[in-house]
């Protein structure tokens, strides 16, 4: 338990930090720019979404196939069966789908949430630059690299949490698990995002340190 919260907080808060230089431009009698900053991009940059999208989607499966296994056609009661066996949570076909499920509805969730383009036009309007990347297109092409190798350590994290609680029952033979990793992702999300209001609540009271 301890593991899987730790590796949850670690993944959660991970980002991969991209250094934007900013060029000095001069206004009048005053220096602007010249200064360093970074673009940070988070390894689970679509959160809990996808395994929402995916567990949504795997469920039909077995829902269908509990409707047609009441019918009295024998077609549809073979095909209700079908579905009911393959779809079973406790069988590896349906871990397997659901584990591909969840890393494609990452990457679609990152690709609709994160948008390269504007945000190299952002950095161009406001004279940064990635050191050794020409800005404009190259920039957006940089940053959707880094993002596409990124997001696959995000996904493979969000479709092993998925699934770690029917492979935690396989492996202990505990059947009794009743938190699963989805519900880990949601309470430890929710108390860091509670801790950082808090931290900055205090620091705007003037508090050295959250303690």
């Amino acid at each position: 338990a301890l593991v899987v919260i730790a590796g949850t907080v670690f993944m959660n808060e991970a980002v991969r930090r991209i250094p934007v230089h900013y060029a000095r431009r001069i206004r009048g009698n005053k220096m602007y720019g010249g200064n360093t900053s970074y673009l940070p991009l988070r390894v689970n940059q679509a959160g809990v979404i996808p395994i929402i999208f995916a567990v949504s989607l795997v469920l039909l499966p077995s829902l269908l196939g509990g409707f047609l296994g009441q019918l009295k056609n024998p077609a549809l009661v073979g095909l209700g069966r079908f579905f009911t066996t393959v779809f079973n949570p406790d069988s590896l076909s349906y871990n397997l789908i659901y584990f591909f499920l969840v890393i494609g509805f990452t990457y679609f969730y990152t690709a609709i949430t994160f948008n390269p383009t504007k945000i190299a036009g952002e950095i161009q309007k406001y004279g940064g630059f990635i050191p050794g990347i020409r800005p404009g297109s190259p920039t957006a092409s940089y940053l959707n690299y880094i993002l596409t190798r990124i997001t696959l350590a995000g996904a493979m994290f969000l479709g092993i949490l998925a699934v770690f609680p029917s492979l935690a029952r396989g492996l202990s033979g505990v059947s009794t698990l009743l938190v699963g990793g989805t519900g880990v992702l949601i309470v430890v999300s929710v108390v860091l995002e509670t801790v950082k209001a808090l931290e900055a609540q205090l620091v705007m009271r003037n508090y050295e340190e959250f303690l």
